[in-house]
């Protein structure tokens, strides 16, 4: 169980934060960039939930979300080593499998998309625009942890904070942007429906 009972510390003061491990990293470090927005990816869906007036059933697959991204930010902020005393919560491929069933099932009674779409049509569907657009930004900040940590765990005898970072969880996020694109379209259905992208903003075409 986690037992939280004093919310600041100090210890950040010297511009560094503790990582899973207890090792020591900079505030500026790319896996905490890559859990910040996986945060926020887990933020713009609370406030889709609360203020979206969603369907029973995508608010149950959101519900499922919330809960696994902070998973997915538990596993980026742990060093992939070794041996643990403990072993580490990690995501798995069935995770991801998950997503892609949710997208599968979802999309299917959505009509045929035949040009690319706008943030809108419904609070509900707009703010699921807006954390797709978090989530991918959040991939982005994964992969750039990829690439200057890798995937690979340290050595037995390694300092803490070092090792590297689980590649599932960028596949995680690729998928769950997907799936929130689904599910925004899915939710503006029950209203007005996509509000769809016209080249030229719509205006008129003149001859040059």
């Amino acid at each position: 169980m986690v037992n939280l009972t004093r919310i600041y510390t100090r210890t950040g003061d010297d511009g560094t934060t503790a990582l899973g491990d207890n090792g020591r990293t900079s505030k500026t470090d790319a896996r905490l960039a890559a859990f910040a927005d996986t945060d926020e990816t887990n933020s713009v869906i609370g406030v889709a939930l609360a203020c979206g007036d969603l369907p029973d059933e995508v608010r149950q697959t959101l519900s499922r979300i919330q809960n696994d991204l902070f998973d997915v930010g538990a596993d980026l902020c742990m060093p992939l080593r070794a041996s643990y005393e403990w072993e580490p919560l990690r995501v798995q491929a069935a995770w991801v499998e998950e997503l892609e069933a949710d997208c599968d099932r979802y999309n299917a009674d959505l009509p045929a998309l035949r040009s690319f779409i706008l943030p809108g049509g419904s609070a509900g569907a707009a703010l699921l625009h807006q954390a797709r657009t978090v989530a991918r930004r959040a991939e982005r900040s994964t992969w750039a942890a990829l690439a200057e940590y890798g995937d690979q765990p340290a050595e037995q005898d390694a300092a803490k904070g070092t090792g590297g970072v689980n590649r599932l969880t960028a596949t995680y996020l690729n998928r769950l942007s997907d799936l929130l694109f689904i599910l925004a379209r899915a939710v503006a259905t029950t209203g007005a429906g996509d509000v769809l992208w016209q080249p030229g903003g719509g205006r008129e075409q003149r001859p040059r």
